[in-house]
């Protein structure tokens, strides 16, 4: 079986994450969606609104779960049976960020990482945008999902 794990805050979910969730699908049996805990991270959304926003999208997609995980991805992976991470990348800073980390999985867990290069139409979104666009009332609908947009 292939497993994949696709790592993030997801705070929020965006468009951009879909993307790359709905076209890493197809290469593998099952993908977990697992949201990153990180206590020194200040969070506009609750982990449980998170979880909820993530699940709510996903619910018909048998192929999916969503979870929570504290600590090394790595190891979450290692625990979990998962092979592979999924990675969206934007842009070259994306790369320059993400080549190091994956390196770093490999050698400590034998976890391969698969990038993804998001579609071109969603490479502007990320969540920091979308966190800095609500806080200051403006139109983010074209950013996120549905179950997000309802917040």
């Amino acid at each position: 079986m292939r497993r994949a794990v696709f790592p993030g805050t997801f705070d929020p979910i965006t468009l951009g994450h879909l993307d790359i969730i709905n076209r890493a699908l197809p290469l593998f049996d099952e993908i977990i969606i697992a949201i990153g805990v990180n206590a020194d991270k200040k969070t506009m959304f609750t982990l449980e609104e998170r979880l909820k926003f993530i699940e709510d999208i996903f619910k018909d997609q048998k192929k999916i779960s969503v979870e929570s995980y504290s600590g090394l991805t790595a190891k979450y992976c290692k625990e979990k049976g998962a092979q592979f991470i999924v990675r969206g990348l934007r842009n070259t800073t994306d790369l320059n960020y993400e080549q190091p980390i994956a390196q770093t999985n490999y050698q400590m867990a034998n976890v391969e990482t698969i990038f993804l290069i998001c579609s071109p139409e969603v490479s502007n979104i990320s969540s920091t945008i979308v966190r800095d666009v609500m806080r200051n009332d403006g139109d983010y609908s074209k950013l996120v999902p549905t179950s997000v947009k309802s917040k």
